[in-house]
């Protein structure tokens, strides 16, 4: 099965996989955040849980399905955000509108004035560590934290602290070995063509910083560094919660080969398929509602097949 879209819950669309013996490269997804919005009126909504805990514990199960379709070199890049606990027992809350499509959008989540135990009224729950160090002791390799930087965050009229402008965004594999092409997604080095080499030392004149060795020469790329900034960009077409493309390409181009399969349990509005599908990927989805399938066709057929210079058939392995 590839280039697939599953409609119904996440939960048995990924054990139906299993039993057809699907195997995907990689997943990338952004899954409901904890206590944030009701999608529906379906019951036992991921996200909509008593507690914090119960959530995290409903999405190691989740991946640990994932994980069982996932190739033995394949990779996880998971984005989660954070909330804060606000007890507020009562509140009525507004239902929004889109107003270009009369499509309602998503309530917020009536599960944000539970009445929770261990955490104090201002807290920040810690939702995305909590999430990475389950998975972590579920069995994932746990590799690395990217800091999602919003130049343009959503506005907070906060005053006792700073306006959030961050998400996470986890790298996990399945194995200790596994594949992840740093090549295609360097970056470009600074100043690179002004440094030189003197008496085996490497300098970059007027830096300030005394030579040194240990680099034979200079190099026009560097390695992808780990806080990404990157403007959100939500679809003008319907979904709420929009994943920017330029967020799921390097995780994409990194993590996958042309042809092979990328998977997005909680698919929304379909931006990681529409990604996969320019880079040369096949994708499977998995999407709650039914209704948003003329949308997800929608934006997938205007895609156009990229021939980007990143893309490569030869792995770079990392062992560490």
């Amino acid at each position: 099965m590839k280039d697939a879209i599953l409609f119904g819950d996440c939960r048995q669309s990924l054990k139906q996989l299993h039993d057809e013996n699907v195997k995907v490269q990689m997943c990338v997804t952004s899954p409901p955040y904890y206590g944030l919005r009701n999608y529906g009126d379906e019951s036992n909504q991921i996200g909509q849980e008593n507690t914090p805990e119960e959530y995290i514990q409903e999405m190691v199960n989740v991946f640990e399905d994932v994980k069982n379709i996932l190739h033995d070199d394949g990779v996880l890049f998971l984005n989660i955000g954070d909330s804060y606990y606000n007890y507020r027992p009562g509140k009525a809350y507004v239902k929004q509108t889109l107003s270009k499509t009369n499509q309602d959008l998503p309530t917020v989540s009536p599960k944000r004035s539970n009445k929770l135990t261990n955490y104090k009224e201002k807290d920040l729950i810690g939702i995305p560590w909590m999430l990475a160090f389950a998975l972590r002791s579920a069995g994932w390799y746990l590799r690395q934290d990217i800091i999602w930087h919003k130049p343009n965050p959503m506005p907070e009229s906060v005053k006792d602290r700073c306006t959030k402008s961050h998400e996470y965004l986890f790298l996990l594999s399945k194995n200790k070995k596994y594949y992840f092409d740093n090549e295609s997604i360097k970056e470009p080095a600074k100043d690179w063509g002004t440094r030189n080499r003197t008496n085996g030392k490497y300098h970059n004149p007027g830096s300030g910083l005394a030579p040194h060795s240990g680099l034979t020469k200079s190099y026009p790329t560097k390695n992808k560094r780990s806080v990404w900034s990157i403007t959100n960009k939500p679809y003008k077409g319907s979904h709420f919660a929009t994943f920017p493309p330029d967020l799921v390409e390097p995780c994409i181009l990194s993590g996958s080969r042309v042809s092979d399969t990328i998977l997005d349990p909680f698919m929304g509005s379909g931006t990681s398929a529409m990604v996969a599908k320019s880079l040369g990927r096949h994708y499977i989805g998995c999407e709650l509602h039914q209704h948003y399938d003329k949308l997800i066709w929608k934006r997938l057929s205007t895609v156009t097949v990229k021939e980007p210079a990143q893309a490569k058939l030869n792995p770079l392995e990392l062992l560490l």
